[in-house]
């Protein structure tokens, strides 16, 4: 009972320590965009069915973590107006697009039927392919 009293003084002196820091409009939607950027991420980790394999399983969930943390970024730069934490907002952006990029074509190399790291594709031939 002791600890639910004290984390929940704790909520309290963080709400009143950010709103009387700037305009509370504004930290409300802040607080709010950001939550519901984890709600999202929370939700797309937990569809994620297990595949079996560590290495894709690790992808699967990563891939929303770092939307997340992109989404969450650019609600830093909407309403954040600290120099060094606008610059890192957009450093995540920049670096976690990146990645997810990368992620995503590591996946697409292991789809069946994907043609195998370094292996050439076959050339397309046949009437499909004509013009």
């Amino acid at each position: 009972m002791q600890l639910i009293l004290n984390v929940g003084m704790l909520g309290l002196a963080v709400q009143a320590g950010t709103h009387e820091q700037g305009n509370p409009a504004a930290t409300y939607a802040s607080w709010s965009e950001l939550i519901a950027s984890m709600d999202k991420m929370h939700m797309a980790m937990e569809s994620v069915m297990r595949s079996g394999n560590a290495d894709v399983d690790f992808v699967r969930l990563m891939l929303p973590h770092h939307q997340a943390a992109i989404d969450m970024a650019k609600t830093q730069l909407l309403y954040g107006t600290d120099a060094q934490m606008r610059r890192l907002a957009q450093e995540i952006i920049t670096d976690q697009q990146s990645e997810i990029e990368l992620m995503q074509r590591w996946l697409k190399q292991r789809e069946p039927g994907a043609p195998k790291e370094n292996q050439p594709t076959p050339p397309q031939t046949g009437k499909d392919h004509q013009k």
